[in-house]
């Protein structure tokens, strides 16, 4: 399911996320850096819109790797340490 360019919802929850594109924007940055792929959704719709927020803003997209965040990585079944 597709979400609108102007859906209340994905507004007020990714408020941060919209703020932080709109910085990059303002500061002239060439892309913007996320913690991890969940900072950009919560479902494929919330993800094709937040990519499509940050390619309108001419931005590309950087996301830190798994070695390099700071929680604990169950993608392998055990906590990363």
């Amino acid at each position: 399911m597709a979400l609108e360019n102007t859906s209340l919802a994905y507004h007020e929850k990714f408020n941060g996320f919209l703020t932080a594109i709109l910085q990059a924007k303002k500061d002239k940055a060439t892309f913007i850096f996320v913690p991890s792929p969940q900072t950009l959704s919560d479902d494929y719709g919330e993800l094709i819109e937040s990519l499509n927020r940050i390619a309108e803003a001419g931005l590309s997209l950087q996301i830190v790797p798994r070695s390099g965040r700071n929680f604990p990585d169950y993608s392998r079944g055990t906590e990363a340490r």
